[in-house]
């Protein structure tokens, strides 16, 4: 399984930052896997964003859950991430993750954004 992130790197604060996850060899449907977007700002730890289950189902980390959204395209075999009135502290490098029973197995190779005007 292959992941692969997309998206711009630089965003302006009050901006709406929208990444893409493309998967390769494997589908984003297949059960009982999750897809998840998670994050690393400068000098920080990883901080799990949101996941999307096989089934379409979506789960947010709380104090990013006003302003995130999560959607898959199975056609394409995408999901992606919208984080809306971006400031910067959202600076960061976004990954995206396959979620195997609790792990997370396979990380795309992550996407640094910048928020700055």
């Amino acid at each position: 399984v292959q992941l692969q992130e997309s998206g711009p790197g630089l965003v302006k604060p009050s901006q709406t930052l929208s990444l893409t996850c493309t998967v390769s060899g494997g589908s984003i449907t297949t059960n009982y896997y999750y897809w998840s977007w998670i994050r690393q700002p400068p000098g920080k730890g990883l901080e799990w964003i949101a996941y999307i289950a096989y089934s379409g189902s979506t789960y947010y980390n709380p104090s990013l859950k006003s302003r995130t959204s999560i959607s898959s395209d199975t056609s394409n075999n995408q999901f992606s991430l919208q984080l809306n009135s971006v400031i910067p502290e959202d600076t960061a490098v976004y990954y995206c993750a396959r979620v195997d029973e609790r792990a997370f197995d396979y990380w795309g190779q992550g996407t640094p954004v910048t928020v700055s005007s």
